[in-house]
């Protein structure tokens, strides 16, 4: 029988229990969370993100300031204003939204973030630290989907995980926390020649390859979890906004023979804003 692994349902409780966490500081006269964000230009998608983020921030009592800055902005101008926030007691965490203009090396300014305020898990030192199993920011996706895994006590120790996509943002770091969580990990990306073969054997699936429905119900064993973190928009004028989203994985094929899967929308996607704010409490702590 097929359940759902509900994001909204469980980010919900987090939230919760992360406000209470921050009424006990401000009873306590410690310090509030405080999380900022850099955004530069108009992206839609990125100004909808951030103020998503903003929002998730104030449901829970933290402090948060969003720095807008334009698309012209130089690279060296960036980095500044990045080291000035680095430099701030008063902020805990900061995010700079991607994708950047193309005139600004993304990775430098992940770099030039200090580690101690990546709350995101993008920086170096945080991949390293998350590789070695010692307490760190996790990058927010993957640790959305452990959240989400142990909110439903989905068993994981000697289970085979397979994971489709390689990418530094979901694929690499999920990889190391499913080995962390006793799983056998095989990881499948585009060089793979036949993904089934791994994924039909699979007792967890973690789509995270950005192409819409990709993940068939012909690819799947009978009774797999199968979590979906692609987030694709397919234009769909019969709609008012004008498109639908789309997961990796083709729902109603693969729903009817897993045991636990996550819809889109409504799945992994709440469970990375609040492992940001997990992150964001911790970087106080």
């Amino acid at each position: 029988m097929m359940n759902l692994l509900n994001g909204n349902e469980v980010s919900q409780t987090l939230k919760h229990e992360i406000k209470l966490n921050v009424e006990a500081l401000k009873a306590s006269g410690k310090k509030i969370p405080h999380l900022a964000a850099i955004l530069v230009g108009s992206d839609g998608a990125s100004m909808t993100y951030v103020a998503a983020k903003a929002k998730d921030c104030e449901e829970v009592g933290f402090n948060s300031t969003v720095l807008r800055f334009e698309a012209s902005i130089s690279e060296a101008e960036l980095l500044e204003e990045v080291v000035k926030i680095n430099n701030n007691p008063e902020i805990d965490g900061l995010i700079v939204q991607l994708p950047l203009p193309k005139h600004i090396n993304e990775k430098k300014v992940t770099e030039t973030i200090s580690f101690k305020k990546d709350v995101d898990g993008f920086h170096p030192m945080n991949v390293g630290m998350m590789f070695k199993g010692l307490k760190t920011f996790l990058p927010a996706t993957p640790y959305g989907v452990i959240q989400l895994l142990d909110h439903y006590k989905i068993e994981t120790s000697g289970k085979h995980c397979v994971i489709i996509g390689r990418s530094d943002i979901v694929g690499k770091p999920m990889s190391a926390l499913m080995l962390q969580k006793n799983c056998t990990v095989t990881v499948c990306h585009s060089k793979t020649p036949d993904v089934s073969l791994f994924t039909r054997e699979a007792d967890i699936i973690i789509a995270a390859v950005g192409i819409p429905e990709y993940l068939k119900g012909d690819m799947i064993k009978e009774g797999a979890v199968v979590i979906d973190v692609g987030i694709t928009r397919i234009e769909d004028a019969s709609l008012t906004k004008g498109y639908k989203l789309k997961g990796d994985v083709h729902f109603d094929s693969v729903a009817p023979k897993s045991s636990w899967i996550t819809p889109v929308p409504g799945g992994v996607g709440p469970m990375t804003r609040i492992a940001l704010l997990l992150n964001t409490l911790q970087a106080i702590s």
